[in-house]
């Protein structure tokens, strides 16, 4: 139930508001309303009148927000920025349908977006909004349907659905090789460069060839996509997915440093809040990934 029509102030008196507490000023704010300095002041007072209490201090021409008024702003433009994507969301999709997707950026953009147009045809009616996250987040402070997870089962009030395995491959720039590598403990002779979300991603890989090396210094990198061209830029050797680091082979920007794509830990699932139940579109999602995987 909202609250009596009375109680919900005027859409022009808001924006007045949030504007100069936003602004500083009820000059700055009329600039950007295109309004009068007088007709923002108007719009504070009807507001003021709605609300039954006092929201600005005057001094002459100068509006200063009570604490009080600053405090209810925050919540206004909370409102505001949420009133905002929802229009932009159906201006996009007139017809209903979007679907909001957080998704780890190499993986969506080399193993999930050449496929999306498979869905878009087989399901026209739904519109997927793409952004990245590199790490879980609360799906009940975020505008997410679902989200593309790797590693353990490990997120909290979510429905898992598998995806795929991650296979990893060390590479480098062409030139940056003195000598063939005939065993992986020679790419100690390399810089190594790190991932931060996969901080034990070489020492899985070199377990995975019976190596125990050590202490592994090297470059850190927040995304693959960073890792990968500074790998091209010859600073050391870098661990892939497979699906990234074959494209990058296949381009002739890096090449294979040794072995074969070995099986790293970890895995990549779809996972979505337990409650409340998913929304149509993202039941059609569910369906087609079944199928595409």
């Amino acid at each position: 139930m909202f609250a009596p029509r009375r109680l919900l102030p005027s859409m022009s008196s808001l924006l007045a508001l949030e504007a100069v507490e936003r602004l500083g000023s009820a000059s700055a704010a009329a600039e950007e309303l295109s309004l009068t300095h007088s007709a923002v002041s108007r719009q504070i007072k009807v507001l003021e009148g709605q609300l039954g209490t006092t929201l600005v201090l005057r001094d002459g021409v100068r509006l200063k927000l009570t604490p009080a008024a600053r405090e209810y702003c925050e919540i206004v433009r909370t409102c505001l920025r949420d009133l905002s994507r929802a229009s932009l969301k159906l201006k996009a999709n007139p017809t209903g349908g979007s679907l909001n997707l957080a998704i780890l950026p190499a993986f969506g953009v080399h193993w999930l977006a050449p496929k999306l147009r498979h869905f878009a045809t087989a399901y026209p009616e739904v519109t997927v909004n793409l952004s990245s996250r590199l790490r879980p987040f609360d799906f009940s402070r975020e505008e997410f349907d679902a989200a593309i997870h790797h590693g353990a089962r490990d997120w909290q009030g979510v429905n898992y659905m598998h995806i795929a395995e991650e296979y990893v491959l060390p590479v480098c720039a062409p030139g940056i090789l003195t000598s063939p590598i005939s065993a992986p403990e020679q790419l100690l002779d390399y810089p190594l460069l790190h991932l931060e979300t996969r901080p034990g991603a070489w020492e899985d890989w070199f377990a995975h060839h019976d190596c125990k090396p050590g202490n592994l210094p090297g470059m850190l990198f927040d995304q693959f996509s960073t890792m990968a061209q500074a790998a091209t830029h010859e600073l050391g050797v870098a661990i892939l997915p497979a699906y990234l680091a074959l494209s990058e082979i296949e381009a002739g920007r890096l090449v294979c440093a040794f072995g074969e794509p070995a099986r790293a830990s970890g895995n990549y699932y779809l996972v979505w809040p337990e409650t409340p139940p998913a929304r149509p579109p993202l039941e059609k999602f569910i369906r087609w990934l079944g199928d595409v995987i």
